[in-house]
């Protein structure tokens, strides 16, 4: 064990960052306050000058998700529109969950409503989705229903198969291509003329 001198000195960014590599490397329900505590060589209640609780560490998790999915699908939006935009954007947010399985499940662990912040985190992946459908020539108001859709098809698929939830022999990669091809399949006719 450390001594007190040789040990890192403790702030929030560091206690979430070893929380995110605990949960991504052995899932959500992996993670304690002990062990998060035991991987920074520190005392549990040295954690609680940082994190108020388990509970606030799953929340600033699912924060910590959001913001990089939101960043990932903006990176691969750019220059892209109508179905090269819902396909990549697609692809970027299956991408996110394989790389960061963890923190991608924080994301559902704790409730939005009422928390402001996480609201706002929420409507910024469903604004960077409306965004890029603007090839359609929707409506604002169909924008913003469409993107919810992709949202909600997105982590549908997505949270279906970090858990096994498609246990069928046919290929997931062809499933996904199908999805896409449903979603701007059904965007094309909503188009303004």
């Amino acid at each position: 064990m450390s001594t007190k001198s040789e040990r890192t000195a403790l702030n929030t960014d560091l206690v979430i960052a070893k929380a995110a590599e605990i949960v991504d490397a052995d899932g959500l329900d992996a993670l304690t306050l002990t062990r998060v505590a035991e991987e920074l060589d520190a005392s549990q209640p040295a954690l609680y000058r940082h994190v108020d609780s388990y509970d606030a560490l799953i929340r600033a998790l699912g924060l910590s998700g959001r913001e990089i999915l939101a960043a990932r699908l903006a990176d691969s939006a750019i220059g892209l529109s109508g179905d090269a935009a819902v396909r990549a954007m697609g692809l970027a947010w299956r991408q996110m969950v394989v790389d960061h399985p963890g923190l991608y499940a924080a994301t559902d662990r704790y409730p939005c409503a009422d928390d402001p912040e996480l609201e706002e985190a929420v409507s910024r992946i469903v604004e960077i989705l409306a965004q890029a459908l603007s090839a359609y020539n929707l409506s604002e108001d169909r924008q913003v229903h469409a993107a919810r859709t992709l949202r909600s098809a997105f982590h549908g698929f997505c949270h279906l198969e970090a858990g096994d939830g498609h246990p069928r022999e046919q290929d997931l990669d062809e499933s996904f291509d199908r999805l896409i091809h449903l979603l701007c399949s059904g965007l094309r006719p909503q188009g303004n003329t």
